[in-house]
């Protein structure tokens, strides 16, 4: 088994034929089949299915595509670490970014990284907190935000901001931001909510015990945008984190109000692992990513956000 038979069964899995992965590899179709037809010999088994619409992976194949991606990947990030330019960090980080705040510290991190470690390649994954955290213990991240956690045996755990949830509905609701919604009020209607174990709707359905209240569902979905999108339809309404309705809200496609009797908030935190060895690199993005959070809470652009520092009094 050698790299180039793992980047050939990577690229045939991705391209979905032997003819779209020669062009891609700048290899003859051949010599692609060959590496293919060489690496299920030694492992005494079929890795594609084989049909006139192309080629798919077997249960075999997608074990093996999938640590064969991993290898590649780690490959590559070790020849980028063992190549610096002295006094330049540089490197391959990945990072993992929470869905709701992408839009608030996509950009701004991007640019920070490029202006301060041009060596540094990032690449940046969005996904709900659970997905994130499997891919922190899987390898394929280097950092991630996550939500709620404590830190474990397998990862690092660095509170980093606090932020209250909103009750979200249509611009005929006239909710507003300095008039705090109490939370039975706004379970009171059909609501529009994330699918039972994702992160944000275990805060809710806690939050819902306390107060000693039911939930009417209309829709449950995992998609942030989807939530709104049903909210502006008139499907019902939904509780959404500050962060990820500002905009909406300025424009005035939607209304919302902080939810209080109870407050409801949520913890973001950012999750490294314990595991691994972290490269410069990834300790420089880390810190990066650590002043845009703090930035962005500082100068009012996350909505109802705490840092741990400032941590005092009610909804605590």
């Amino acid at each position: 088994m050698d790299i180039k038979q793992l980047r050939a069964l990577v690229t045939v899995a991705e391209a979905g034929s032997v003819t779209r992965a020669a062009a891609l590899l700048h290899l003859v179709q051949p010599a692609v089949t060959r590496q293919i037809r060489t690496l299920e010999q030694e492992l005494g088994v079929a890795l594609f299915e084989r049909s006139r619409q192309g080629m798919r992976p077997t249960a075999a194949g997608t074990v093996m595509v999938e640590r064969a991606r991993r290898a590649l990947n780690e490959l590559e990030r070790a020849r980028a670490e063992i190549r610096p330019t002295p006094g330049v960090v540089s490197g391959i980080v990945t990072v993992g970014l929470l869905d709701s705040a992408c839009d608030l510290l996509a950009e701004p991190l991007v640019s920070a990284v490029a202006r301060d470690h041009p060596r540094i390649e990032l690449r940046l994954l969005t996904a709900y907190s659970g997905h994130l955290q499997q891919w922190l213990d899987d390898g394929d991240l280097d950092l991630t935000l996550l939500y709620d956690l404590a830190s474990t045996p397998s990862l690092n755990a660095e509170p980093l901001v606090r932020e209250r949830l909103w009750a979200v509905a249509p611009p005929s609701a006239g909710l507003r931001p300095d008039r705090p919604l109490p939370f039975e009020r706004a379970v009171s209607r059909p609501l529009v909510l994330p699918a039972a174990g994702h992160g944000l709707r275990r805060v809710i359905d806690t939050a819902a015990a306390q107060a000693g209240v039911e939930m009417s569902m209309a829709v449950q979905t995992n998609s942030m945008q989807v939530q709104k999108q049903l909210v502006l339809g008139g499907h019902g309404w939904t509780i959404l984190p500050g962060v990820g309705i500002a905009e909406d809200v300025a424009r005035g496609s939607l209304t919302a109000a902080p939810l209080c009797e109870p407050e409801v908030w949520r913890s973001i935190v950012l999750g490294t692992s314990r595991t691994g060895r972290a490269t410069p690199a990834a300790e420089a993005v880390a810190a990066e990513l650590t002043s845009q959070v703090r930035a962005a809470v500082r100068e009012g652009r996350w909505p109802s956000a705490r840092l741990p520092e400032d941590e005092a009094g009610p909804g605590r």
